[in-house]
């Protein structure tokens, strides 16, 4: 029982077991998701943050359990790093954004946020690879996401500083 609870958490509900693109689902729902929270059901997105960093800390637990013995150390199916990564900036654009915002405004950003963090989590550009290649445990696993979200997050500010 244990084992498909921590199953579904790592796998995000068992989108990681779709064949094509497991990520980039993963990371769309979670859009969708925190779209639903923050903009239909009004969720504080400091209650949210406060979520994610629980469920960071209980994927590091989670995910090195499901991976202790497996050859692959970042199989496929655990997307609860997407789910993570994706989920950083998207809270701290909400943050940074309280207030009533067009929708249409919040929906481009989102849609941005998306793809930028697909780019990033699929290039890999340093310390992305970094945590990718050195780190072959849950906290590699993990961490490589939270540094694409946190690129997403860079290239954002820059954007609103040079626009502003």
């Amino acid at each position: 029982m244990i084992n498909k609870i921590n199953f579904l958490f790592v796998t995000l509900f068992g989108i990681g077991k779709i064949k094509i693109i497991p990520g980039s689902f993963a990371s769309l729902v979670t859009t969708v998701f925190l779209f639903f929270l923050f903009h239909v059901l009004n969720f504080s997105p400091e209650i949210i943050l406060i979520f994610l960093i629980v469920i960071f800390f209980i994927s590091l637990y989670s995910v090195n359990i499901f991976i202790k013995d497996l050859d692959n150390k970042d199989p496929r199916e655990v997307v609860i790093d997407e789910f993570i990564g994706q989920s950083i900036p998207i809270c701290l654009y909400e943050i940074s954004h309280v207030g009533l915002k067009e929708t249409d405004q919040v929906l481009i950003f989102y849609f941005i946020m998306f793809v930028l963090f697909r780019i990033f989590d699929i290039v890999k550009p340093y310390p992305v690879s970094y945590y990718d290649k050195n780190f072959k445990n849950s906290f590699g696993v993990i961490m490589d996401d939270v540094a694409a979200g946190l690129y997403v997050v860079a290239v954002l500010v820059l954007y609103m500083v040079l626009s502003s």
